[in-house]
């Protein structure tokens, strides 16, 4: 069987996205580090938290490496364009993966010069801060970015905040808090499935459902603001870029596929997800079946 140009971006397409949704998965680890003065009351209660994410905060930050890999692998120029229009942010995204490294190092650390509350609140950092930034810079390839491109690939700014104005666009700043509060539900929900304390248990309950509803109307939000934003075509022959109203409206009405994966995976999880989340304390089968069972429907939603 002949391997087509199309075929292969199709398949590298698939591997992203799904890498991708790994990633939003894995953020449960700097969504816990952002509650460690929510839900723990103290000493003995962070250590419980911190310990219980110490077995898995390079998960995330292996998923991200992961994301990028593949980008490049796959689509070297869009890689290059859409990284180089972000590369403030994601320098800063860097940064703040790389305290988080050293915080798990160093917080226990006999004779710590700085204390375990400074090494805390650089993985509060890393999961406030990281993960907002990481939101950003994906907005902005829906956004745009304020650079042109020559023949040469070569980016070039148009702009002297060299893509820090990224930060200026309300639609990038609600993607960005929206992966914030959807990790500290996934971080919630993983404390509330792997610790066996009930103060901790009752605290989550009350976590949850005030984050999630944050989540949700950011969420909303941002679909809807996609949704309903105007779209560009390329035509290959006359090499002419053409705005097009309500793309993305167009091409889910378009899409069989993308009908049937809305109406029997997407939409049946995402209520599944909302309702479990506003009623979690409403336990109609063992702890641990309905947290994995909130995660699975998560990851199908993403």
């Amino acid at each position: 069987m002949e391997i087509t140009l199309y075929g292969l971006q199709v398949y590298w397409w698939l591997l992203v996205s799904i890498i991708g949704a790994l990633f939003v998965f894995m953020t449960f680890v700097q969504g816990g580090q952002t509650l460690l003065y929510t839900l723990a009351q103290n000493e003995e209660e962070r250590d419980l938290l911190v310990n219980s994410l110490g077995r898995k905060w390079e998960l995330t930050f292996t998923a991200l490496v992961m994301f990028g890999g593949a980008l490049f692998a796959a689509f070297p120029l869009f890689y290059a364009v859409s990284f180089g229009g972000a590369y403030y942010v994601w320098m800063a995204i860097l940064f703040c993966f790389i305290i988080q490294a050293v915080a798990y190092e160093y917080r226990k650390k006999p004779d710590n010069v700085y204390g375990a509350r400074f090494y805390e609140t650089l993985l509060y950092i890393n999961g406030t801060l990281g993960i907002f930034l990481i939101g950003v810079a994906l907005a902005t390839l829906f956004s745009g970015g304020n650079f042109t491109v020559n023949e040469y690939n070569f980016s070039r700014w148009t702009q002297e905040s060299y893509g820090l104005e990224a930060l200026l666009n309300p639609f990038n700043l609600a993607f960005g808090f929206m992966l914030v509060f959807l990790a500290r539900v996934q971080g919630a929900l993983y404390f509330y499935n792997s610790l066996a304390n009930k103060a901790i248990e009752e605290r989550v309950v009350s976590v949850v459902r005030k984050n999630f509803i944050i989540f949700l109307v950011l969420f909303l939000y941002v679909v809807i603001t996609v949704l309903l934003q105007d779209g560009y075509v390329y035509d290959a022959s006359t090499k002419v870029v053409t705005v097009v109203e309500y793309k993305f409206v167009h091409i889910f009405l378009n899409s069989i596929v993308s009908l049937l994966v809305f109406y029997w995976v997407l939409l049946p999880s995402f209520l599944v997800y909302t309702w479990q989340c506003l009623n979690l304390q409403k336990r109609q089968f063992s702890l641990r079946e309905q947290v994995l069972y909130l995660q699975l429907h998560f990851y199908f939603l993403f």
